[in-house]
């Protein structure tokens, strides 16, 4: 697979207003681990592998769990995350897929049992924003970084 072009260089402007965006995620003020849960499950549901690569590397930073992170993909069937987790899971989910979900209002319920209107806002933008990442390094093809192997011991 090889880029189909370099958006950062295309349209600075473009880059710019989503990194403000990115900005804004980062400090309204969500949970760390709320964000990391957003990014790496909308990720992995566009199959983005330039992001779910970040994503999994910045989670393993802040100190989650590798089954944490390693069960997002089939977070229904598996026990570590808690409730609150599990709403904003099916939430990502539902929005990330909303020409096929219609974003029940079920998912909505789970939600607001945990959340707040305010958090609930903030939860869905860092939704949105992930999902505009994910276009742009899927639609252009944007490469991840390949780590080197560790030698054998």
């Amino acid at each position: 697979m090889h880029p189909r072009l370099d958006y950062r260089k295309a349209a600075p402007d473009a880059l710019k207003a989503v990194t403000q965006l990115e900005a804004y995620v980062r400090n309204c003020g969500l949970e760390r681990r709320f964000i990391h849960l957003i990014k790496l499950r909308a990720s992995q549901i566009n199959g983005c592998a330039y992001c779910v690569d970040m994503h999994v590397k910045e989670s393993r930073d802040d100190g989650l769990s590798e089954q944490w992170i390693n069960l997002m993909s089939v977070w229904r069937e598996s026990g570590v995350y808690d409730a609150s987790e599990r709403a904003l899971l099916g939430w990502v989910d539902a929005v990330t897929n909303i020409a096929q979900t219609g974003i029940p209002d079920a998912e909505f319920e789970a939600l607001k049992a945990h959340f707040t209107d305010a958090e609930i806002t903030n939860i869905t933008v860092a939704i949105g924003t992930i999902n505009t990442w994910n276009r742009l390094a899927v639609g252009f093809r944007t490469q991840h970084p390949v780590d080197q192997p560790a030698a054998a011991a």
